[in-house]
């Protein structure tokens, strides 16, 4: 099925339950399904390309959602742009995705007449809140369909349906295609692996471009209602909880992080969360249960990324919760869990050999969850599709009982007096220090050690730590190879607009005049 089709069974089983709520606006199935019927029939009415891509450009927004059910309902392509994003990386993606249309929001006006001087093959735009110089307003553009009907095509599981940038933060974004059958094996997935015995409350707070508003999609065949938030704020989203009775949230580890370290957090009440999930990257497990403690039996796991989305991997809440209570199960907190159902996961060497349990390797995958390729890029593609299996990049093994453990992305192994350390190890072992909020390590060059593990910390409120002291945590921890030899404290950690550490920028200042970042 598309994923308007799920939405409408939704909408037809539970018409009255709210769909949306942001404040005081407040949107139920039935009227979300009327709205977005009105959206797609104005888009038909002025002309789309067939698959036509349709970027939506705004911060967490109801008005966004609708537009983009709209654009699904319309038989189109969206295309999510990152309302975080710098000018020029938006700019430069939609001109990839070769986006004819863009709904955006009133304070990106200044941005859209850049956009439309740069962007060619722009022939629409359309402000969701407001009326915006030579945009027409969403409200007086829905007239524009009166009387319009949308083609009702036959289902085709492999037609584009969505293009999602890669992260980006390593260079330019790829475009990553994703179809009806993706959609649809991700949404099955969700419905296997997350199903809850009353319909889920979410709270979407990460930007809805990325795994928050995905997310939300991924939950519709059990109806859920969506509390909108603009954006991650810790003491917002703690509010929200409680004031909503949230069930469903995610949240990348550095949001989580953000959360323990905020003065306030054990003082609402989080019995209503079941599914507090955690995915985007590694998480140190001391910070996993400290979560555990203070949000309860409701932290859980995922691994996935844009080109297999979400669910790779996971771990459910009973079992994150039993390993913090079980010393005999607390290894499986450095765990992101098992494979999911509906997808083949395994491990692979350099050469394209599947590898045994307990082995270290590639992890790589293969089935509908897989997107078909990147758009525009078929020498991207064949090298991410090598063997038969998407590469993902990132090491890890898969234990006994099938767990699985990722060690650390390719790229960001550090080569020291010819020892191979995962960055990731030593961020674990550091972030265990109930002083430090988040930490991010890479390797710098030394004329001794080739390269030389240093750490980036960001301590919390308070804190009078200092770096001889987390010097000598860190080696109790890890012994005198892993553990960093030089500790810089900052403010804060550069990153993403998905809220990922990025080490690109962290890399510049340790190596300026060289003409590489690895040794």
């Amino acid at each position: 099925m598309r994923v308007i089709d799920f939405f409408d069974k939704a909408a037809e089983a539970h018409p009255e339950r709210t769909a949306f709520v942001a404040g005081a606006t407040r949107y139920t199935y039935g009227q979300m399904q009327a709205l977005s019927h009105r959206i797609g029939q104005a888009i038909v009415a002025r002309g789309l390309s067939d698959a036509g891509r349709i970027a939506v450009y705004a911060p967490n927004d109801v008005s966004a959602f609708a537009c983009v059910l709209g654009a699904f309902r319309a038989n189109a392509t969206w295309v999510p742009i990152n309302a975080r994003n710098a000018l020029e990386t938006n700019i430069d993606f939609m001109n990839l995705t070769q986006c004819e249309w863009l709904f955006y929001h009133s304070s990106f006006s200044d941005n859209v007449q850049a956009i439309r001087a740069q962007v060619p093959a722009l022939r629409h735009t359309v402000c969701i809140d407001a009326p915006d110089g030579s945009s027409v307003a969403l409200a007086d553009f829905l007239s524009e369909g009166d009387g319009h009907t949308i083609a009702d095509l036959p289902y085709t599981a492999h037609r584009m349906t969505t293009i999602l940038g890669s992260g980006g933060t390593t260079g330019r974004a790829k475009g990553i295609l994703w179809t009806n059958l993706t959609w649809s094996t991700l949404i099955a997935e969700t419905s296997i692996t997350l199903a809850s015995p009353a319909p889920p409350v979410h709270l979407c707070a990460a930007p809805m471009t990325h795994a928050a508003g995905i997310l939300a999609f991924m939950l519709t065949p059990q109806a859920p209602t969506h509390v909108v938030v603009e954006k991650i704020d810790p003491l917002e989203i703690m509010e929200t909880i409680q004031q909503h009775r949230v069930t469903h949230l995610f949240l990348p580890p550095t949001a989580l992080y953000a959360l323990l370290a905020h003065p306030r957090v054990r003082e609402f009440d989080y019995s209503s969360l079941t599914h507090f999930l955690i995915a985007a990257s590694p998480v140190s497990p001391d910070k996993l249960a400290e979560a555990v403690d203070v949000f309860g039996p409701c932290l859980c796991q995922c691994y996935g990324q844009v080109e297999a989305p979400m669910l790779i991997t996971y771990l459910p809440p009973a079992e994150l919760a039993s390993a913090v209570r079980n010393p005999a199960r607390a290894h499986l907190l450095k765990s992101c869990g098992k494979p999911c159902a509906l997808t083949l996961m395994a491990v692979m060497d350099d050469d394209g050999h599947l590898l045994a349990r307990g082995e270290q390797g590639e992890i790589v995958v293969r089935g509908d969850l897989v997107a078909p390729c990147y758009y525009l890029n078929p020498e991207g593609t064949a090298e991410a599709q090598r063997f038969g299996w998407h590469h993902t990049g990132d090491v890890a093994y898969q234990d006994e009982e099938g767990y699985v453990y990722i060690i650390d992305r390719k790229k960001d192994m550090i080569i020291t007096g010819g020892f191979n350390v995962f960055s990731a190890e030593v961020e674990s072992a550091i972030n265990a220090h109930p002083e430090i909020e988040n930490c991010a390590v890479i390797g710098v060059p030394d004329p001794k050690w080739g390269e030389a593990v240093t750490a980036i910390v960001v301590l919390r409120p308070g804190s009078t730590l200092s770096v001889t002291d987390i010097v000598a945590f860190a080696k109790a921890r890890l012994g005198s190879v892993k553990a960093p030899k030089n500790v810089e404290i900052w403010p804060d950690l550069p990153r993403s607009p998905v809220g990922k550490v990025l080490k690109t920028e962290i890399r510049k200042k340790f190596w300026v005049n060289t003409d590489r970042a690895v040794n």
